[in-house]
């Protein structure tokens, strides 16, 4: 009898805390190719991406070192920075209703 192969886990590191996940477990932020950054909720959308543990903690941490703008290759404005933490909040507070 053969044995069943189990499907494999894609594994991402968080550029907050530099832990590794499975993907599913992590918020990816893109650059899309147009040069906007954004929240990638699906985690399919195209663009280079990066990724983020659900956790505010990692997400200053990834902007205190700027990770995220070496991650994605492009200089984050104060204006983006400010877009992304906000819609983190957004999420956060989604995911705490569940």
């Amino acid at each position: 009898m053969k044995k069943k192969k189990l499907p494999k886990i894609p594994y991402r590191t968080c550029i907050g805390c530099q832990g590794k996940k499975a993907k599913k477990d992590l918020l990816r932020i893109i650059r899309t190719p147009d040069g906007t950054v954004e929240i990638d909720e699906t985690g399919k959308k195209s663009g280079r991406g990066a990724y983020l543990c659900y956790n505010k903690i990692c997400l200053q941490e990834a902007i205190k070192k700027k990770r995220i703008g070496k991650a994605l290759k492009i200089e984050l404005s104060p204006e983006i920075v400010k877009e992304l933490e906000e819609k983190f909040n957004t999420i956060e507070e989604n995911l705490d209703d569940i």
